[in-house]
């Protein structure tokens, strides 16, 4: 009976799997006056982004890293091709991540998130009083002392090893990748290793069932992300990732052997507004469940959010606020805010400059 229905500690695959033929959307996840992606002739794309020829030391690599400069100011998302993440690995995952959401729903709540976490398997309620189509299962992985002794180290071996060597891969992968944004910004490579040395790792498995009417709900409501880095790996092929850009939103198309770069809001942050973080959101699809696997990287605890010390100057003032990174992640979570608010939340106001 829907009195009985509890969207915090229910699972939407479970929802999905018992539904009747003339299955109604249940109220907390009906969304209306969503606006439509834009069916435009001309789709915009953002550009990709080769990282073997990042690697290369000769003019590919010049070509390259100005591709990479241009996409992160433009756009704030790619796709990245020749990553040198193993094939074998990727589908060892995709396996693994799947065996774990068909397992029974006691098996899996025994990960649910607990009362005042935000770690966990379930699902949290929107600052609209709303629930999104997924069910996710997220985890701060890194630094080690920050492991939630009942999550990680008790998720079934095979699942666990393979996760490690993943996140570990991820972690080289995203290391380079943001030495080499920093390098396009002229930053010093010391204060950018710094950022992120030992730095907060969390990695988010999710899970969006098929939805008999798409168009009502969400997989993922409009927000940016807060990292300074998120690397999304689609683990079977299904899109449903949509970007917005001049104000219009767009279906995302991933290739199946690319991952999805996303540049975070501590990034738009580190480089005084340079480079930008992109609002995105995820739809439903009517026949395929979509699985995915999110990496993101965050500053150690012990940094400071604000804009890079190599960037400001007298010409070039602060545009962001800093601030602790504790208090940064408590501040986003309070606020409980989507879209790109809490960027602008953070934002000096002219009259702040002493103007």
């Amino acid at each position: 009976s829907t009195s009985a229905f509890d969207p915090s500690t229910f699972s939407v695959q479970e929802l999905v799997k018992l539904a009747a033929p003339d299955f109604s959307i249940p109220q907390p996840f009906v969304r209306i006056n969503q606006q439509p992606p834009s069916l435009s002739v001309t789709t915009p794309l953002p550009p990709t982004i080769d990282m073997s020829r990042l690697l290369l030391e000769d003019d590919h690599q010049n070509l390259e890293l100005h591709k990479l400069h241009s996409t992160c100011q433009d756009w704030g998302i790619f796709q990245l091709v020749n990553h040198g993440v193993s094939s074998s690995l990727l589908e060892k995952l995709k396996h693994e991540v799947e065996e774990f959401y068909r397992l029974p729903l006691e098996e899996k709540l025994k990960y649910k998130i607990r009362e005042g976490e935000l770690e966990g398997y379930g699902r949290r309620m929107r600052a609209d009083g709303k629930y999104d189509w997924v069910d996710t299962f997220n985890i701060i992985t890194n630094p080690l002392h920050r492991r939630s002794p009942h999550l990680f180290p008790q998720l079934p071996p095979s699942l666990r090893s393979t996760m490690e060597c993943y996140l570990s891969e991820l972690q080289k992968l995203a290391t380079k990748l943001i030495g080499f944004m920093g390098k396009a910004l002229k930053i010093k490579e010391k204060e950018m290793m710094k950022l992120i040395d030992d730095g907060m790792q969390a990695v988010r498995m999710a899970y969006y069932p098929p939805c008999p009417q798409p168009e009502s709900v969400m997989g993922l409501i409009p927000h940016s992300d807060m990292t300074l880095l998120t690397i999304l790996h689609q683990l079977n092929g299904v899109d449903g990732l949509e970007i917005k850009k001049n104000g219009l939103w767009f279906p995302f198309n991933v290739n199946p052997d690319a991952f999805v770069v996303n540049v975070g809001d501590i990034f738009q942050i580190f480089s005084n507004g340079v480079y930008h973080s992109i609002e995105h959101k995820v739809t439903c699809n009517k026949e395929r469940e979509r699985i995915t696997v999110t990496f993101n990287l965050s500053p150690n605890f012990e940094a400071e959010v604000g804009p890079s010390l190599s960037l400001i100057n007298a010409e070039n003032p602060p545009l962001f606020r800093r601030v602790g990174m504790e208090e940064y992640f408590k501040q986003f979570f309070t606020l409980k805010i989507y879209g790109k608010k809490y960027l602008d939340y953070m934002r000096i106001q002219p009259s702040e400059n002493g103007d």
